[in-house]
């Protein structure tokens, strides 16, 4: 975990006087031989890893570093293990003393954290950057969830929404932005939210909508036009052109496969996908 380090000697300076005057080190006395330690440690590699961008966790090994241990202990006053003392810009500003909660430490960090919208949107971005898309809509979602007013917040999930082809929903989000925040962030997104509705206005999903209306029947050309439909976004519309297909045929070619994998491509709790694995479930049931 590149956020949680085994403090040295050598390297100890530099991980107290980290540049970033907003990232909190977490630094924990530590022993293999007694429980209270390793029980706290989990603990600690659980927040190390939900708090990656704002908390460095440093590691004072009191069996492998004794001579260094003992010197911080006497600085600070040590009188138990575990201990955490918190610090901000190189500045101890608290000290947990003794074995605590996940919870104790959580409340502890929360006077010297970011709010908790920015920290799930910098999860959101991680994921975003992974190309997990499922879970960085989920994470941005509950971050504007949290605050809706936040600009950052609102860019930052318009373009996750557009990445995943909810172009309704960033368009929204676009929308509400403040003229005097619209930022090169913005533009650019608008730029591109532009570029994907020209894109939507595809002369073959008109040609195969005509045909379709032509004949009504072909089951081919409407799972024809579901593949033209996904394949400019239209992800609604091409879940209702195979549901078409699915009421006439639950079996016919590779619909219902199709059908599913749309709805798998889609968020968790999407309300689109909601609403057709809805109506597959009363077809088929």
């Amino acid at each position: 975990m590149s956020n949680k380090i085994q403090l040295t000697p050598e390297n100890i300076q530099q991980v107290i006087t980290d540049p970033n005057p907003e990232k909190v080190l977490l630094l924990t006395f530590y022993s293999n031989q007694n429980p209270e330690c390793v029980q706290q440690d989990q603990i600690l590699e659980r927040i190390a890893a939900a708090y990656s961008e704002h908390i460095t966790i440093g590691v004072i090994d009191c069996d492998v570093q004794q001579a260094l241990a003992s010197q911080l202990a006497q600085q600070i006053g040590l009188q138990a293990l575990p201990t955490i003392v918190i610090l901000k810009g190189g500045a101890p500003v608290d000290m947990l003393a003794g074995a605590k909660t996940e919870e104790e430490i959580k409340e502890a960090l929360s006077e010297h954290l970011p709010s908790p919208e920015v920290i799930l949107l910098d999860q959101a971005k991680q994921f975003l950057a992974s190309g997990d898309l499922n879970n960085a809509f989920g994470y941005a979602k509950k971050a504007y969830d949290i605050d809706s007013s936040n600009t950052r917040v609102k860019l930052v999930f318009a373009d996750i929404c557009m990445q995943i082809q909810k172009f309704d929903e960033a368009q929204a989000l676009l929308d509400s932005i403040n003229e005097e925040q619209r930022d090169p962030y913005y533009h650019n997104l608008v730029a591109k939210l532009a570029q994907a509705a020209a894109a939507q206005d595809s002369p073959e999903v008109k040609r195969l909508e005509q045909a379709v209306e032509a004949e009504p029947d072909s089951l081919d050309l409407r799972c024809q036009l579901a593949q033209a439909q996904l394949d400019v976004g239209k992800k609604e519309e091409a879940l209702a052109s195979l549901l078409m297909v699915l009421k006439k045929d639950m079996n016919y070619g590779e619909a219902k496969k199709g059908f599913l994998d749309i709805i798998a491509s889609l968020p968790d709790g999407d309300s689109v996908a909601s609403a057709y694995r809805r109506k597959l479930y009363s077809l088929l049931y």
